[in-house]
């Protein structure tokens, strides 16, 4: 009996339920997947490298040790080429030493010169104010020339700045000139006590150790005080020649000693003056002597 071909059986697979969250496939996605998969391969291959490497560990000592040895090596190479300059620096010092002592003789030297030449100078003034007029007049000219050093009884008053003395500032009210008053002996000071000493009897005057002439000039460069082009230091010691105890009280009593007491009070410039048995003073440095003739006025024919 002819049948059909038996067909086999056929198995039904189960269907899988679908998932209620099927509609939200990007959320799902992202919740499945949440590490991209460009960091993972990234972390993947970190570990791979980190297994298969050296320890970071090491790493790091050896990083720290190739630090060090580089180190030295910076240290090494800065050592030798100091000791390789080492030499020159010391050869040039003494260079410049030897030049300071062989600048320092001749300054010297120099010195002596004009030392001796100023005593010759003098000498020959001195003889000619003995041609000229002999006797006292001649040693009165040159006390009153300044061309010869004397000594005698007189005065030393000391000038010196306040304590708290400052330099700069505006509106002096010791002037109308512009500069403020910062407890500084000025120049037009010392010129106010020098005249005041002149006007009450001074035979010769000196500001520390340097003598005043008729030609003599007290100027200011700045805060310092010059006289004839020579920077002075305070205190300002001024030694006058004369009759002592009457040189001092004149001087005391007259414009200029009222005005150096007023500095004193009003600015605490600090003064002292006391009478002197015996005070030496040099001579001028460098005197300039000059000559006036009359002038003759011809007849007209």
């Amino acid at each position: 009996m002819c049948g059909m071909p038996q067909q086999p059986p056929v198995r039904s697979t189960p269907t899988r339920p679908a998932r209620p969250d099927a509609s939200m496939s990007l959320i799902t996605n992202v919740m499945d997947h949440s590490l991209d998969d460009g960091y993972a391969e990234a972390a993947a291959r970190k570990k791979a490298d980190g297994e298969g490497g050296m320890p970071k560990t090491l790493r790091a000592k050896l990083g720290f040790a190739a630090g060090l040895v580089l180190a030295a090596l910076i240290v090494t190479v800065g050592a030798a080429q100091a000791r390789v300059a080492a030499p020159v620096v010391a050869k040039e010092r003494e260079e410049l030493i030897d030049r300071i002592d062989q600048e320092t003789d001749a300054a010297d030297e120099l010195e002596d010169s004009v030392d001796a030449l100023r005593a010759d100078v003098s000498a020959r003034q001195r003889e000619a104010l003995r041609h000229s007029g002999g006797g006292d007049r001649s040693v009165l000219v040159g006390i009153l020339s300044g061309a010869v050093a004397v000594h005698g009884p007189g005065v030393r008053l000391v000038v010196n700045d306040a304590k708290d003395a400052s330099g700069g500032g505006d509106g002096d009210p010791r002037s109308t000139s512009g500069f403020s008053d910062t407890g500084r002996v000025r120049d037009r000071d010392m010129q106010r006590v020098v005249n005041g000493l002149w006007e009450s009897g001074a035979e010769a005057v000196s500001i520390n150790g340097q003598r005043l002439t008729a030609l003599s000039a007290i100027r200011a460069a700045g805060d310092a005080i010059l006289v004839d082009n020579r920077p002075l230091v305070p205190p300002y010691t001024v030694l006058a020649v004369g009759d002592g105890k009457q040189l001092s009280d004149r001087f005391q009593n007259s414009a200029d000693g009222l005005y150096l007491h007023a500095l004193q009070e009003n600015y605490g410039i600090r003064t002292a003056i006391s009478v002197e048995d015996d005070v030496r003073l040099p001579a001028a440095p460098s005197l300039i002597v000059r000559t006036a003739q009359p002038i003759t006025e011809k007849g007209t024919s």
